[in-house]
């Protein structure tokens, strides 16, 4: 079972290494990177650079494609031989899923036009630019379209996806394994939760 990661420059580090994470695990799964020009890919702090060995273009085929987000979502939607690529790569694949603005370039590519999806909330107007729906919601399946909202709902997405490519109660193992059972001290994960000074400060951020 071949899962393709497209890594660029400026990735967010958790949308990627999370779901790598979860879907290593899963049987029989080999989770690989992919790139424009293999080398030392930087993510969006540029203290974490992952060697990636592979072009893109070297694959034909997959079975799970999960696009990351970040600032590199930018270089892959003006990238119009990425976009068909990820077109060519997604007639085939049992999944073509997303996390954060890797939503985005789904919609760049086409992928989502009419459907239901979701993403970083900061970006839902870019996302609907492409003919999305933007819903504001943890992870959304249209079919084999899988669309995660902004960087740690990845892993919800992965936990799910991992569910799918084996079962249940391998899904829940890996998820024990890792003990994924968030309970962050805060409640201000989403958009509609959290107070006015802290959305604010979000803008800071980058």
């Amino acid at each position: 079972m071949d899962i393709v990661i497209p890594l660029f420059d400026n990735f967010e580090p958790l949308d990627a290494i999370g779901p790598y994470e979860i879907l290593g695990y899963v049987p029989g799964a080999t989770v690989r990177f992919v790139t424009d020009q293999p080398g030392l890919v930087k993510d969006v702090f540029g203290n974490m650079p992952v060697h990636v060995p592979t072009r893109y273009s070297e694959v034909e085929r997959c079975d799970v494609l999960l696009v990351p987000g970040g600032g590199s979502h930018r270089t892959m939607v003006e990238d119009p031989d990425f976009l068909a690529w990820v077109r060519r790569i997604h007639a085939t694949t049992r999944f073509t899923t997303s996390v954060c603005t890797g939503g985005v370039v789904l919609g760049a590519a086409g992928l989502l036009d009419g459907l239901h999806a979701t993403t970083h909330y900061a970006a839902a107007p870019e996302l609907e630019s492409f003919g999305a729906v933007y819903t504001a919601e943890r992870v959304i399946r249209n079919d084999r379209v899988i669309t995660s909202a902004g960087v740690s709902s990845g892993i919800d997405m992965a936990v799910q996806l991992a569910a799918l490519l084996s079962d249940d109660v391998t899904a829940q193992a890996i998820q024990l394994y890792t003990e994924y059972d968030p309970q962050p001290p805060f409640d201000t994960g989403s958009l509609a939760k959290a107070p006015d000074e802290v959305v604010e400060r979000t803008r800071g951020l980058r």
